[in-house]
């Protein structure tokens, strides 16, 4: 028997948050290369246009759908958008996310509605308006992108942690909840990569010293290898798995930083 093929997303739809840079860039574009339409949500239309042209190029077709995800009723726009054209919406990556560093006794109340609207409430609105639409087709993959910071305790940015710690409980919740529909929800729980948010801070020799000090494999993640991960919690190969959050971390919470 040839397993393979059920890493393969061809003439699947994939809809992904946060697309235009970074980690929702990546993915898209290997949601893209494994056989999946995509559809980018973003607040910027311009680096969704730049994703979209990667996708084209694969041959397969991308929707451009600029979109604050923590505005319910812009979230129902761009899935109307999609489901108006005939389209199921298979995958649902939530992606979209922001940190900001400062230490417990100096967030403010701004900051603390700022990172969890963008990283926890925009992932249950979409979850719960796109999880509709599965729901009816009876199908479904929900991934979403939480963190090494939801399950190990870091320096910096209790708000952020906080955030991804819900999404880490809210993927077991939904996915209980969820699985008679025969939709799977997981998440994705990165360390430190290599995109545009963090590449101030690995700028800083000692910073990243004390990185790789707590990561087994001693280097920084490359994007690349989270887009796996993804295909896979989002294909078939993936089918019985749900639930779970998938740590992309090198090995770091084994011991902690």
């Amino acid at each position: 028997m040839n397993y393979l093929p059920s890493f393969q997303l061809e003439d699947k739809l994939a809809m992904v948050t946060g697309a235009g840079r970074g980690i929702g860039r990546a993915i898209s574009i290997g949601m893209a290369e494994a056989g999946a339409d995509v559809a980018l949500l973003s607040r910027t239309a311009e680096d969704l246009e730049e994703v979209a042209k990667e996708i084209e190029k694969l041959g397969r077709k991308a929707f451009i759908l600029p979109t604050d995800v923590t505005d319910r009723k812009d979230i129902q726009n761009a899935i109307t958008t999609v489901t108006n054209q005939g389209r199921s919406i298979d995958i649902l990556v939530n992606n979209a996310g922001m940190n900001i560093r400062s230490q417990a006794l100096e967030v403010t109340d701004e900051e603390w509605q700022k990172i969890m609207d963008t990283n926890l409430k925009s992932a249950f609105m979409m979850s719960q308006e796109v999880g509709q639409v599965m729901k009816n087709q009876e199908h479904g993959k929900i991934i979403k992108i939480a963190s090494v910071a939801g399950h190990v305790a870091l320096r910096t940015g209790v708000v952020y942690a906080a955030s991804k710690a819900a999404l880490i409980q809210m993927t077991k919740v939904l996915a209980f909840e969820w699985g008679k529909y025969n939709i799977n929800v997981n998440s994705i729980g990165p360390w430190y990569f290599r995109t545009p948010l963090t590449e101030k801070l690995l700028q800083d020799e000692a910073y990243v010293k004390d990185i790789l000090d707590v990561t087994p494999l001693k280097r920084i993640g490359e994007l690349d290898e989270l887009v796996g991960p993804a295909v896979f919690l989002a294909s078939d190969a993936g089918k019985y798995i749900t639930g779970q959050t998938l740590f992309v971390d090198g090995g770091m919470t084994i011991q902690g930083f």
